[in-house]
């Protein structure tokens, strides 16, 4: 009984201790990065069909008058609005587990979506090569449809491999670090060590997510519920462990 009550009271002091401030400025990123979200899916998503009979998003060309910085920069705002409407409910957690100040958890919430914008910017360039070469050579076009098949069935396998139990493992330790406690680590690191196991994680439904549209509505919300389906499953477990 007496442990109880200790539990009790512990719970309560640090449900009184979480930074309110922190998770409010996450609440209005949140909201905004959704709005965002369809704003770029009504204005980016026209598309051109392809020799093959499949089309092509826009997004991987310049349009009149507009340069290739422009054009990557638009991206990976768009990008960058994507990854925090979906990452941030589940990453949140995670974040306030560390029980550090607002600024602490800012500066490691820019590490941590700082990885997702530096894929984004690797997502970027091969969509871009990817476009080019659709464009100039109509065999490899009409490839195209077997090649998205292809890349669906190996986002499947991925999800077997070691490479994948290692993100979990990574993603259910406290970021990423199995043997180094957190508060050895800067802010910034803790992030990106959480965004580079996030990232590891997320693979498969985010080769989806390029193969199938970005600008797809119903695969931003299957990507949206894989990942908050997988840190559903990931707290039910450890409430299990606890009460075992």
């Amino acid at each position: 009984m007496a442990d109880q009550l200790h539990h009790k009271n512990s719970a309560g002091r640090d449900d009184a201790t979480l930074p309110v401030e922190f998770i409010a400025v996450c609440v209005v990123a949140f909201i905004a990065s959704v709005a965002a979200t369809v704003y770029f899916c009504r204005s980016m998503c026209c598309q051109m069909e392809m020799p093959g009979d499949w089309t092509m998003s826009m997004m991987w060309m310049r349009m009149p008058g507009q340069t290739w910085f422009s054009s990557a920069t638009s991206f990976l705002l768009m990008w960058l609005a994507m990854m925090v409407a979906m990452m941030l409910p589940s990453a949140l957690p995670t974040f306030l587990k560390t029980r550090r100040a607002p600024v602490s958890l800012s500066v490691m919430a820019t590490g941590y979506f700082a990885v997702w914008v530096a894929s984004g910017t690797g997502i970027y360039a091969l969509g871009v090569a990817f476009a080019a070469a659709a464009m100039h050579w109509e065999v490899f076009s009409r490839a195209v449809p077997v090649l998205s098949g292809a890349s669906l069935i190996a986002a499947g396998a991925f999800q077997f491999t070691s490479w994948k139990t290692t993100g979990l493992l990574r993603c259910r330790s406290p970021f990423g670090c199995a043997s180094v406690c957190p508060e050895r680590e800067t802010n910034f690191r803790l992030g990106c060590k959480q965004g580079m196991a996030c990232c590891l994680c997320c693979a498969a439904p985010t080769m989806i997510l390029v193969v199938l549209g970005m600008m797809n509505p119903f695969v931003i919300w299957f990507r949206h519920r894989w990942n908050w389906r997988r840190r559903s499953v990931f707290n039910q477990r450890q409430k299990i462990t606890k009460s075992a």
